[in-house]
């Protein structure tokens, strides 16, 4: 089953950290691409997009109120959301004061977003 997992935090928890620490959890990150995880970073600017009536509105906050800033996302294939949890929680967001929200994915486009180790064909 995939996963979407949401990682919040700021780069200011990040920045304070133990550069030890900080290089462990990178290599937990780096662990996940190897295994297939998609994974991105993104830039704090946001627009939000509405068409509610039809009419398009755009905001530069975020829809929801948040805790922390979006800071990245990936998408994990593993047996069950226990074995995500684990994954997750030695990831930099997780243990740097931020969190990581992670929702079943219902359905997915497979064969655009097919996670292979072949990621040329797909750019």
């Amino acid at each position: 089953m995939k996963f979407l997992c949401l990682a919040y935090g700021t780069e200011e928890d990040w920045n304070a950290l133990p550069k030890a620490e900080q290089d462990t959890l990178l290599a937990q990150d780096e662990a996940l691409r190897q295994k297939g995880a998609l994974m991105g970073a993104v830039e704090p600017k946001v627009t939000t997009v509405q068409a509610w009536d039809g009419s398009v509105r755009t905001a530069t906050e975020p829809f929801s109120e948040l805790k922390a800033p979006l800071a990245g996302f990936s998408i994990i294939d593993a047996d069950s959301l226990d074995e995500v949890i684990k994954v997750v929680a030695k990831t930099p967001c997780a243990r740097a004061n931020g969190a990581i929200e992670v929702r079943p994915i219902m359905m997915m486009n497979e064969e655009r977003w097919k996670l292979s180790n072949d990621h040329q064909e797909h750019e």
